[in-house]
């Protein structure tokens, strides 16, 4: 069985895709995948009434306290998970990474997770200049204008080692199929 560490930050858009990917994976799957959520991910996730499902359909969704708490930094470090999928990330969580600064659960949870070789996966949804459309809670599509200081900082993720980003969310689903697929021999 596939374990997987799966960080959420308070990262709007694509949310409600990724969730949905989430379950529909975690169902056909049987995967292990334990959640932490940061402090903006609950809001988030609450904002865009998803909360309410990650908490029916996740055994328990442990919510960052500080830094270390809950100890999923120790958890990567251990050996518990196969895999650290952050996914969504925001554009701050991205420039903390880039700038090597870990002071949040899913901060550093990244550095401690890849300094223990950990597969760490983020899907940052501002990874290329330009305009991007996102659906807000209402249903209404927000147009986004992605700012190059923010496509630089994940530019400086790409070329750390041990770090792959993803762009896309079909990208995450890809991932853990390949890790689905090689832990079992039956799928």
């Amino acid at each position: 069985m596939v374990k997987i560490a799966w960080g959420i930050t308070g990262c709007g858009d694509k949310i409600e895709e990724i969730v949905y990917m989430m379950i529909e994976l975690k169902n056909k799957y049987n995967l292990d995948i334990d959640v932490y959520a940061s402090k903006s991910a609950k809001v988030v996730l609450k904002w865009y009434k998803l909360w309410d499902l990650m908490m029916d359909e996740f055994y328990d969704i442990r919510l960052e306290v500080d830094a270390n708490a809950p100890f999923l930094p120790g958890k990567l470090q251990t050996g518990k998970y196969d895999i650290f999928i952050v996914a969504p990330t925001t554009a701050n969580t991205v420039a903390k990474v880039s700038h090597c600064i870990a002071d949040t659960l899913i901060t550093n949870s990244i550095a401690q997770g890849i300094k223990a070789k950990v597969p760490t996966y983020i899907y940052p949804p501002d990874n290329k200049m330009g305009e991007i459309e996102t659906i807000i809670p209402s249903g209404k599509t927000l147009k986004l204008y992605i700012r190059k200081e923010d496509v630089e900082n994940v530019d400086k993720l790409r070329k750390m080692d041990d770090l792959t980003i993803l762009d896309g969310v079909d990208e995450i689903r890809e991932i853990i199929l390949k890790y689905v697929d090689t832990n079992d021999p039956n799928i």
